[in-house]
């Protein structure tokens, strides 16, 4: 009897470090036959850049969809693609950030697997997963690779 998994869950940004866990993603869902689920987390700047109108919401939707247009590209037929995006942080929970983010949607959809990118070394205006994947290490109940 192998592992079963039936979604696995990619927290993405604009890091190029994003880019390539989401790559691990794909291959992780298309070898177990699992489903996948992008979770794009915004940066605070990003969130509030939204707010304040140096942002627009369209610009990042278009972003995002652009993103995971990409993805569903790289997986084999049968393999179902969804997506959705949340703050990583919020001036009025304090206890909200990308790794509380990450481990609150992996529960709430269910996640059987996570793949998360390692610490950034960008200075991208919207990469904030990095620093959030020891969070996710060390607190989520489902397995969970760092790349």
């Amino acid at each position: 009897m192998g592992v079963e998994l039936d979604l696995v869950l990619a927290p993405v940004d604009t890091s190029d470090e994003s880019e390539r866990a989401v790559d691990y993603a794909v291959a992780v869902a298309d070898r177990y036959d699992a489903n996948l689920h992008v979770l794009h987390v915004l940066d605070e700047r990003v969130a509030r850049g939204i707010e304040t109108g140096d942002v627009t919401a369209e610009s990042v939707a278009e972003e995002h969809r652009a993103f995971t247009d990409r993805v569903r590209e790289q997986l084999d037929d049968g393999i179902k693609l969804s997506n959705s995006s949340a703050a990583g942080f919020s001036a009025q929970r304090l206890t909200q950030t990308p790794g509380s983010v990450i481990l609150d949607a992996a529960d709430e959809l269910d996640a059987d697997f996570l793949v998360v990118p390692r610490e950034t070394e960008t200075d991208k205006l919207d990469a904030t997963l990095g620093k959030a994947a020891l969070y996710v290490l060390e607190y989520a109940s489902q397995p969970v690779l760092s790349v």
